[in-house]
């Protein structure tokens, strides 16, 4: 096995794995020492579904697998330092809202600060695949008066606009003990492999494919102590790890698509969440227990289930990700939603449905 190879993604992924593994009892003991917890008897909000008091600083030992894993095996470029530092201020204010629940529109506030700032020092989308037939160049796309500007200005608008979906969308699908660092590991993994195959032409795509595998290898070292009965929650600290995962697919090659496709099950539960809270008069922010999992658990799937069913899905979606066309990947991104989509609306219906039953 080359070495090149092994040096880019088995042994950082072991490494951050194990440093994330250690981290993680050692976390839950200083958390709950200093009273990070998740009690549901104090903590109001609709979608809480365990019964005991559970630490809610998981971003901690996640960012500290990826942070030990990064000096080893990542060159300290500006984008990379950049990436986590604004990680570790997500995952300050992550802490912050585990410990005192800050305000959702201070906490999205912050992910967009964080997100410009990673762009401001160097990740953007210059291009994207035309479905139809070569590229999207953001180069091409001048305005009188704004020559050049444009062009930055373009590319760094839709990488922000990324990177700040992805920690919300991320955040939303932590609903079930394990289901989240699941996602999270096997996207990752997915925009690894898919990074390997320009790696050996591309030192930023041999970048993305290391930090994407230490991504991985950091999720499942804390998918063991999450997985149902979790012992400690991701909390909103873990938007650093979405964070990084995020800049991590732009710069495997701005292949938005197979990520999009990968994270397509949340991503549509995210998409239907939004617009069903607006047209119901109520915040984007505004919490509820209509998610696909909270249906699911409606229907009687336990959690381990939950957490596999999205796997499973992520998984198959990943794979097909990397043998289908960028038409391929359109269509298939189409149907998903379609059918992602049109199933959360039935499960929606039919539930309400029940309750109605019940209430007579």
């Amino acid at each position: 096995m080359n070495y090149n190879f092994v040096s880019i993604t088995i042994l950082p992924l072991i490494t951050a794995f194990i440093a994330t593994l250690v981290a993680t009892p050692l976390s839950i003991y200083f958390l709950k020492k200093y009273k990070l917890m998740d009690d549901p008897k104090t903590h109001k909000h609709p979608a809480i579904i365990h019964a005991k008091p559970i630490p809610r600083g998981g971003g901690i030992p996640l960012f500290i697998g990826v942070l030990i894993a990064s000096i080893l095996f990542l060159p300290m470029t500006q984008v990379i330092v950049a990436t986590l530092f604004a990680a570790f201020i997500s995952l300050l204010i992550g802490v912050i809202d585990d410990k005192y629940d800050v305000s959702p529109y201070l906490r999205f506030g912050i992910n967009i600060l964080c997100a410009v700032f990673v762009v401001f020092l160097g990740v953007s989308v210059p291009f994207i695949t035309n479905p139809l037939g070569g590229i999207l160049s953001f180069s091409s796309l001048q305005l009188p008066f704004f020559d050049g500007f444009t062009v930055t200005f373009l590319s760094g608008l839709i990488a922000i606009l990324w990177i700040v979906w992805v920690m919300n969308m991320l955040n939303w699908s932590k609903g079930v003990d394990g289901q989240m660092p699941g996602i999270v590991a096997i996207s990752a993994i997915i925009i690894g492999i898919l990074s390997l195959r320009f790696s050996h032409l591309d030192q930023t795509s041999a970048t993305a494919a290391t930090l994407s595998f230490i991504v991985a290898g950091a999720s499942l070292g804390f998918l063991i102590f999450n997985f149902y009965p979790a012992k400690i929650f991701p909390g909103y600290g873990a938007t650093a790890i979405y964070l990084i995962l995020a800049v991590a697919s732009i710069l495997s090659g701005a292949k938005l698509a197979t990520a999009i496709l990968v994270m397509g099950v949340p991503m549509t539960d995210g998409l239907i969440t939004i617009a069903r809270r607006i047209l119901s008069g109520k915040s984007p922010f505004w919490h509820d227990k209509k998610h696909l999992h909270h249906l699911l658990l409606s229907l009687g799937f336990g959690q381990r289930r939950i957490a596999l069913f999205y796997w499973t899905i992520s998984a198959i979606l990943g794979a097909l990700s990397l043998v289908l066309s960028s038409k391929g990947k359109l269509f298939a991104i189409i149907m998903l939603v379609i059918l992602a989509g049109g199933a959360i609306l039935f499960l929606q219906i039919i539930l309400k449905r029940a309750d109605d039953k019940t209430s007579i």
